[in-house]
């Protein structure tokens, strides 16, 4: 998937994954949608960074809580659904 994904995704989606692979101080080439944060070296302090990245990078309020990451209504479970809540976050401003 790699370099031929990215060069078919969107903008929104290539930011995101370019502000996970800088955390997880990877290249974005080797960011699969499919992977955990976890699988990508990321820890809770990680996590934490990637979403004031993107909360910095598309000026929207990411619903998250550090204490508890999987109440918040905000799907960590992989790259492939945090583009998707970004993504849905992106359109709920604009309306």
């Amino acid at each position: 998937m790699g370099l031929e994904w990215m060069q078919n995704t969107t903008d929104t989606a290539r930011r995101v994954i370019d502000i996970i692979a800088q955390q997880a101080m990877v290249d974005t080439t080797e960011v699969r949608t499919e992977m955990s944060l976890s699988e990508l070296g990321l820890d809770s302090l990680g996590l934490v960074e990637c979403i004031f990245g993107i909360e910095e990078a598309f000026d929207i309020s990411v619903p998250f809580n550090a204490n508890a990451p999987d109440q918040a209504g905000f799907d960590i479970s992989s790259v492939g659904a945090i583009i998707s809540e970004v993504e849905k976050l992106i359109a709920r401003q604009a309306a």
